[in-house]
C-alpha cells in the first residue's frame, strides 16, 4: 500500500478507503445520519457498558478514600483530552501528515478506549489472571481491550463493537501474538495462591491467539513486507521482562500512548500528592534534583522551582503546575519518519525528543516508586490477586453450575467447537468491577453470603 491512499473522510465521489473497513458489512439507513466512520467508533465505545465499568475501577488502588481520586474512567477521559492536544500540536507543526490527522473522533475513540480491557484490581487482578491462563494462551489488559472491541462487546451478535480497521490498528499497543512473545522460563507452579509473585508470572505484552482471525484482518490493509515488519519482535534487554517484545506501533497508537503515559505520570502525581503520598524531600531527591539538570532549558527551570506550586496548600497553584506540566510534554512532541515502511500509518510515529522523554520517564518512575510500590497499596492489590484467582478456580471447577447463564452458553459453544473455554472464564472475570468481584467472592467464599436476589451474576 503506497502514499497514495487518500485518509480524508469519504463521500460518494471518493474512491474506496481500507481504513473505513469494518467486519461485519453495515448497511444502516439512519435518517440524516452523516457522521464520519470514526465519529461512529467513538459513539459505540462511549455507550458501551465495557466503557461504563471503568467508573467503578480506580486508577491507582489505596487513595480512593475521597472524592477527589481518579477512576479509570475519568482518566480515559483525561487521556482522550490531551490526545486531542498532541493531535492539534502535531497538525499545527508537522503539515505534512495532515492528512492523517483528520480526525479528532479516531483519537478521542482509541484514548477511550485503551483501558477497557483492564481487570479489577488493577495489575494484581492482571497477574492472577495470567497465571490462571498460563497453560491456556495467558491473559493480558491491552489483548483484553482488542478482544472486547473487536468480539466480546454486544453491539453485534458476534464482532464486537465492529469498529473500523484503523481503529482496531490504532489500539494494538503490541501488534503480535502471544505464542510468538512467549518465553517459557520453567517456572514452577505455586503450590498456593498465597505464593504468587507477580515478578515470576509477567504477563506477554501481545494479543491472544484467540483473537487470531481479527487480527488477520485488521492487519489485511498492510503490504506483505509492511506487515512482516510491523509484527517482528525482539528479546527483551531487561531482567524484569523476560519475553520478546514488538517493536512498532501505529501513527494513530504512538499519540495515544503518548497521551497515556503523561495521563499516568502528571496526574497520578497529583493524586498522590493531593493524598499526602509523596512528600517535597522525596521529590526533591528523586526528581527535582536530576531534572533540574536537565540539557533542555525549560525544563531545567521549571524542576527547579515547580515543587513550590505543587506541594502549595493553595489548590490553584498545584493545577497551574499541573497544567504545565502537561503543556510542556505535549508541545515537545514531533513526528519521526521510518522509510522502511511503505503504509503512512506506519511510516510516521509520534515521539517525545530525548530531555522530555527523559523527564516523562522520571515521573513514571517517581510514580511506581512513591505510589504504586506503596506497601499499603500492594496489600490491596495482593487481596485482589487471591479475589479473582479464587473465582476462576471456582468457575473452572464447575462452569455449568456456577457460571451466569448466559456465560454457560458461551462456555458450551467453545468446548463444543474446539475453542479455549477457560478464555470465557477470564471475559467473564476480567469484566468484573472491583466491586462487583469483591461481593461475588463474599458470596461464595464468606461466612454470610447474600440473599439470591441480592447479587446479579448476569453482566
Amino acid at each position: 500500500m503506497s502514499d497514495t491512499i487518500s485518509y480524508k473522510q469519504p463521500d460518494t465521489n471518493e474512491p474506496h478507503n481500507p481504513w473505513h473497513d469494518r467486519r461485519l458489512g453495515e448497511d444502516k439507513l439512519r435518517r440524516n445520519d452523516h457522521r464520519s466512520p470514526f465519529q461512529r467508533d467513538r459513539a459505540r465505545i462511549l455507550h458501551s457498558a465495557a466503557f461504563r465499568r471503568l467508573q467503578a475501577k480506580t486508577q491507582v488502588h489505596g487513595i480512593g478514600m475521597n472524592d477527589f481520586f481518579r477512576t479509570r474512567l475519568t482518566h480515559s477521559l483525561e487521556v482522550s483530552q490531551i490526545g486531542t492536544g498532541i493531535a492539534a500540536q502535531l497538525k499545527r507543526k508537522h503539515p505534512h501528515v495532515n492528512d492523517l490527522l483528520d480526525s479528532m473522533s479516531l483519537i478521542e475513540s482509541l484514548c477511550l478506549a485503551h483501558d477497557i480491557g483492564h481487570p479489577p484490581f488493577g495489575h494484581g487482578g492482571e497477574v492472577a489472571l495470567n497465571y490462571m491462563m498460563r497453560n491456556h494462551g495467558g491473559f493480558e489488559g491491552n489483548g483484553q481491550t482488542f478482544r472486547i472491541l473487536a468480539r466480546l462487546e454486544p453491539y453485534t451478535q458476534y464482532w464486537g463493537m465492529n469498529l473500523s480497521r484503523r481503529t482496531l490498528l490504532g489500539i494494538l499497543k503490541y501488534p503480535a501474538l502471544y505464542s510468538q512473545l512467549h518465553v517459557d522460563l520453567g517456572t514452577e507452579e505455586i503450590k498456593s495462591h498465597r505464593q504468587l509473585k507477580p515478578s515470576q508470572w509477567p504477563p506477554v505484552k501481545s494479543l491472544f491467539d484467540d483473537d487470531k482471525d481479527i487480527y488477520d484482518w485488521v492487519l489485511a490493509g498492510l503490504s506483505v513486507k509492511d506487515r512482516n515488519r510491523f509484527v517482528s519482535s525482539k528479546p527483551s534487554k531487561t531482567d524484569t521482562y523476560p519475553h520478546n517484545r514488538t517493536q512498532y506501533k501505529s501513527f494513530d497508537c504512538s499519540i495515544m500512548e503518548l497521551a497515556d503515559d503523561i495521563a499516568y505520570a502528571v496526574h497520578d502525581l497529583e493524586d498522590a500528592i493531593v493524598m499526602g503520598i509523596v512528600s517535597p524531600a522525596q521529590w526533591q531527591q528523586d526528581v527535582a534534583s536530576h531534572l533540574s539538570q536537565s540539557e533542555d532549558e525549560w525544563l531545567s527551570n521549571e524542576f527547579k522551582t515547580i515543587a513550590d506550586k505543587l506541594f502549595s496548600p493553595h489548590h490553584h497553584l498545584r493545577k497551574d503546575a499541573i497544567g504545565t506540566l502537561v503543556n510542556g510534554f505535549v508541545t515537545d512532541i514531533i513526528v519521526v519518519e521510518d522509510t522502511q515502511f511503505e503504509e503512512p500509518l506506519l511510516r510516521y510515529n509520534a515521539k517525545l525528543q530525548p530531555a522530555f522523554a527523559d523527564a516523562l520517564n522520571t515521573l513514571k518512575q517517581f510514580v511506581f516508586k512513591y505510589v504504586i510500590r506503596k506497601p499499603e497499596i500492594q496489600m490491596l492489590e495482593y487481596k485482589g490477586q487471591q479475589i479473582v484467582m479464587e473465582l476462576f478456580e471456582a468457575f473452572e471447577s464447575d462452569p455449568l453450575r456456577l457460571l451466569p447463564l448466559n456465560t454457560q452458553e458461551r462456555w458450551q459453544h467453545a468446548k463444543d467447537n474446539n475453542l479455549n473455554e477457560m478464555r470465557v472464564i477470564a471475559d467473564y472475570i476480567s469484566g468484573m468491577t472491583d466491586e462487583f468481584a469483591g461481593r461475588l467472592h463474599q458470596q461464595l467464599f464468606g461466612p454470610k453470603s447474600a440473599g439470591i436476589f441480592e447479587i446479579s451474576l448476569e453482566r
